[in-house]
């Protein structure tokens, strides 16, 4: 019984707008079709998949929906879970769309499997990386180019 893919993460956020909006905005995930749960939230997602359930802080009946956290993850850090990823294409594009909306970023990029990544944290400080694989060569606008908004950690 193999497990195949991750299906979803759910973001209990303090500022579900504005936590939509990053995701949307800076990320370009959609609003996707979700049930009528007994608490206010999001599905979100890319390419017609949902990725990202989110739900507000202090839902009421919380214990009830949200099994993986204690009443105070969300205001005391962004729980166990360290970051989350997801596979992109055009880096280049994705720090400069960042970069305009003024989001601090750091790159890495591991030469030995040709990977790129871009890490931007969420509103609720949940950091999100970014892969972009087939990069074998650290991109220089990465390095050195201020208006790229990017710079190596």
């Amino acid at each position: 019984m193999p497990i195949t893919e991750l299906n979803h993460y759910f973001v209990r956020s303090r500022d579900i707008e504005r936590s939509r909006s990053f995701y949307c905005e800076a990320l370009g995930f959609e609003v996707m079709p979700r049930p009528n749960f007994p608490f206010p939230g999001y599905w979100l997602g890319v390419g017609g998949k949902v990725q990202v359930h989110m739900g507000p802080d202090g839902a009421p009946e919380a214990t009830g929906h949200y099994f993986g956290t204690s009443a105070a993850s969300a205001r005391d850090n962004a729980g166990v879970v360290d970051h989350i990823a997801f596979q992109g294409t055009d880096a280049q594009g994705m720090g400069r769309h960042l970069a305009k909306l003024g989001l601090p970023v750091k790159t890495r990029h591991i030469a030995e499997i040709s990977l790129f990544q871009i890490f931007v944290a969420d509103p609720d400080g949940l950091m999100i990386e970014l892969n972009f694989p087939g990069v074998a060569v650290a991109p220089t606008w990465a390095q050195s180019s201020p208006a790229a908004g990017v710079g190596n950690p």
